[in-house]
């Protein structure tokens, strides 16, 4: 059987620069900072990882893709705090706990810490565990990773570099237009 699967993306523009999105059939796979050429090298070695046989297809129409991009523009536009969007996580069993805690533990406009996440999932211990889990988020803005801090208070790693994440927490800061929440 040659099942061959298709991952479709797009680059758009967000306050915080370009942002390119990878989706399939069943859902989002990836949100990263970047235009897509620039992460094409870090985007063939996911894909042979989780697709084997998968091919990159350019469509800024397809569903999933339409519906991330209006998402993110309306959380920069003020009008959203929580994401509809379907996830199709790649990861281990770990992270996409770890993943799902930031979810629906950290609301909009608030911080938490490694520790925090850590213990709330029960691993008091797993602090390091959690950071890694953190720096390997694949879904930028909308599970919210921007969001955690160090226990010190202090801004920590974050993949679209730390300036971006002062910028993402000052946003939300400033922003408390609350929608109908569902």
């Amino acid at each position: 059987m040659n099942h061959r699967s298709f991952l479709y993306y797009d680059t758009f523009n967000t306050p915080l620069g370009p942002m390119t999105v990878l989706t399939n059939d069943e859902g989002v796979c990836r949100i990263d900072f970047g235009h897509y050429e620039d992460r094409i090298a870090s985007y063939q070695s996911w894909k042979k990882k989780h697709f084997l046989k998968g091919e990159l297809v350019y469509d800024p129409d397809h569903k999933y893709v339409q519906l991330t991009k209006n998402e993110i523009e309306e959380y920069f536009n003020g009008t959203r705090i929580e994401f509809t969007v379907p996830l199709n996580c790649y990861g281990t069993e770990f992270q996409r706990k770890v993943w799902r805690m930031l979810l629906h533990t950290v609301p909009y406009g608030e911080t938490r810490s490694y520790k925090d996440i850590a213990a709330a999932m029960h691993t008091p211990k797993a602090i390091r565990a959690v950071g890694g889990a953190v720096n390997q988020n694949p879904f930028s803005i909308i599970v919210p990773c921007h969001r955690i801090i160090g226990s010190n208070g202090k801004l920590v790693g974050y993949a679209g570099g730390l300036e971006k994440k002062q910028q993402l927490l000052e946003f939300e800061k400033n922003h408390v237009v609350l929608p109908n929440r569902q």
